[in-house]
């Protein structure tokens, strides 16, 4: 019996020895997918996704893929309009299962290190997906029976909803931090709003500086982080030129010597132009006080930029490149949603960003009188 059990130990060993390394394995079975329609394998290069392969479910929602990869990367298997995240390298065997009526798109996957870590984040986003599904059913319930009351409703829902948000994302956070040398804590950190934790983030690309220097995404992620570790509250504002209102160059360096908001907004920006009475009233309160404000517009119509800065009575400097989040200055700050604002200092330091309302006038309030 001993040299039985020996044997079948080394036919083990052999046997896991002789992965195929110069691919990977996806194995899927989707419940309630339908027969012969079609499944998709796609890359995840930089914000697209370029289709590698495609295959039908058998009978029994099942497909399998085959691919080689370079290094460890990002791959996404699609059907029925659903999305699902794979990580995988040259060698893995991965398995997965997902319920294609399942609006959350929750899915299970094994097989690898990286799927197993990618697993444990999906059952946490899962259990928060979940509970916020009960909220949002809660909220259409008592509209269904109430229409009229739906604002009134809304407000009393929405810190519940809200709370559930900011738990998940300490969770994924959490996770992040935990897995920083693997491409499931890579993803996790990539969910989060750059808006809400740009510190969390650059301090999570110094920890993964020299980790996976084959991957795009993470190579894309460091210059990123980088750029945006420059545009922090405490450095110098990067100079830039671009044209102003009436098409002369507008330099930031010609506001040095004074404290001024970049404000960057749109015409076609519902939030911009809620705040841009509060900016009004800043200005009106503090130009005298050694402050201003250079509009950057997100415009691409320079029609519509103009009526909005008549009709919402601007009367600071303008400059804009009409090229909405692709121009060369709305880059250099990192801007990837409006309104933002960076405030600069007489020397050219940035001392604040994404001031609004009254978080605005109490600060210009301290800072200036």
């Amino acid at each position: 019996m001993m040299k039985i059990s020996g044997c079948l130990l080394l036919i083990g060993v052999l046997f896991s020895a002789c992965k195929d390394e110069k691919g990977f394995t996806i194995d899927g079975k989707f419940s309630h997918a339908t027969p012969k329609s079609k499944v998709y394998l796609f890359d995840i290069k930089k914000d697209s996704a370029v289709p590698l392969d495609s295959t039908v479910f058998s009978e029994q929602g099942e497909f399998q893929f085959t691919h080689s990869t370079k290094g460890t990367d990002f791959f996404r298997i699609a059907a029925d309009n659903k999305q699902y995240m794979i990580i995988a390298k040259n060698g893995d065997q991965i398995k997965m299962t997902a319920d294609l009526t399942d609006k959350n798109m929750a899915y299970s996957i094994t097989g690898s290190q990286d799927a197993d870590q990618l697993e444990v984040l999906n059952k946490t986003k899962n259990q928060y997906m979940s509970r916020l599904g009960k909220i949002q059913a809660e909220f259409d319930e008592a509209v269904a029976a109430q229409p009229d009351k739906r604002d009134v409703i809304m407000e009393q829902i929405r810190p519940r909803y809200t709370q559930e948000i900011e738990a998940l994302n300490v969770a994924v956070l959490k996770f992040a931090q935990a897995n920083s040398k693997s491409l499931a804590g890579f993803y996790a950190i990539n969910l989060l709003n750059p808006s809400d934790y740009e510190t969390e983030m650059i301090a999570y690309a110094d920890q993964l500086k020299g980790t996976f220097n084959d991957n795009t995404a993470v190579t894309d992620f460091l210059s990123r982080m980088t750029k945006l570790k420059a545009v922090q509250v405490g450095q110098l504002a990067p100079d830039f030129t671009i044209d102003g209102l009436n098409g002369q160059p507008v330099k930031l360096s010609d506001y040095k010597g004074r404290y001024v908001m970049v404000d960057f907004w749109a015409s076609w920006c519902m939030p911009c132009r809620q705040e841009n009475p509060n900016l009004v009233k800043a200005y009106q309160t503090y130009k005298n006080e050694n402050f201003t404000v250079l509009g950057i517009s997100l415009d691409k119509d320079p029609a519509a930029w103009k009526n909005a800065i008549t009709a919402d009575k601007l009367a600071w400097d303008h400059a804009s490149e009409l090229k909405d989040f692709e121009g060369a200055t709305v880059r250099l700050y990192q801007v990837d949603a409006i309104p933002s604002s960076f405030l600069i200092d007489p020397s050219g330091k940035i001392i604040a960003k994404g001031l609004r309302g009254e978080a605005l006038d109490a600060f210009l309030n301290k800072t200036l009188l």
